[in-house]
């Protein structure tokens, strides 16, 4: 009998692989717009939309996503109106969000501290077929966007001022970035747990900027590697019982490692070939270098 033939694993193997594509998917916009910590903030206000499920005995996944939608919308209204006071602002959001989550979840019937810690750190048991129909429903919506609006994206990702003089509509992108992102993170809190999804979005994408500098390569390897390390993840869970958000999260950085390691080499390579061709000496040229934050073409 393999793990294949557990209903429980069947379900856990969809939803990991759902998140693995739409948490890099959203993940390279948010690293291009130097947010690569917004998955974090929203992770602690959608708490209190579980809090809220539990309490109102409604589905915490679909409450969890109106909560973070509206805690997004928030964050994208404070980062234009907020000024100085803005950080302020958002640790009220982020830290309230948790609290109220904490909260509302213990004065639920039959709410505690367990049910609490398989959204915070994911949970392969508790997938059920409901939180699975809406796992797919959401990473449809957020295909649908990071695919379809891919150049808009790209374009308001890249330089907000020069999209908007081109004609775009930046806050308006902007925005859909954000429920965008909210949307991903109660795709990914059954898995990989609120508290670490916010590394889902962004290591793979760091990791795959060790290889390209394209944004179209960029993507998909990304995407490749938040698949790989959700289904490896999901697999030693099973088999080793350990944390499964845990677990996926420390793949993708010892994937970052292994790639970093890779690309140095050739990065270097590649400078003394430039360095030959132009006739300077090797050690005169800047090697190419790549970081989470660094911008990359189509």
């Amino acid at each position: 009998m393999t793990f294949l033939d557990y209903a429980f694993m069947q379900r856990a193997l969809l939803a990991a692989v759902l998140v693995g594509i739409t948490a890099p998917a959203v993940g390279i916009y948010l690293v291009q717009r130097r947010q690569a910590l917004m998955g974090d903030g929203i992770g602690h206000v959608a708490m209190t939309g579980v809090g809220l499920g539990f309490l109102l005995s409604w589905s915490p996944v679909w409450m969890a996503t109106a909560v973070s939608v509206l805690g997004a919308v928030l964050m994208e209204l404070i980062r234009w109106y907020g000024r100085t006071r803005g950080d302020i602002a958002l640790a009220m959001l982020f830290y309230g969000g948790m609290a109220g989550g904490v909260m509302l979840i213990n004065l639920a019937p039959g709410g505690s501290n367990t049910n609490l810690m398989s959204y915070l750190f994911g949970s392969l048991t508790t997938v059920s077929q409901e939180d699975v129909t809406a796992i797919c429903l959401l990473a449809a919506f957020v295909l649908l966007v990071t695919l379809g609006l891919r150049r808009q994206l790209f374009a308001v990702s890249q330089d907000e001022e020069f999209a908007r003089v081109t004609g775009l509509p930046v806050r308006a992108l902007n925005l859909l970035t954000a429920v965008t992102a909210a949307v991903t993170v109660t795709v990914a809190m059954r898995i990989v747990g609120l508290l670490l999804v916010s590394a889902l979005m962004v290591v793979p994408v760091a990791a795959a900027q060790q290889l390209s500098r394209s944004f179209a390569a960029t993507f998909a390897i990304a995407v490749a590697i938040g698949v790989s390390v959700t289904i490896g993840g999901t697999v030693t869970t099973y088999y080793r019982n350990v944390p499964p958000g845990a677990t996926i999260v420390l793949l993708a950085i010892g994937a970052f490692i292994l790639l970093t390691a890779l690309a140095t080499p050739l990065a270097r390579r590649r400078a003394r070939a430039a360095a030959q061709e132009t006739g300077d000496p090797a050690e005169c040229t800047i090697p190419a270098t790549r970081s989470p934050e660094r911008k990359v073409g189509v």
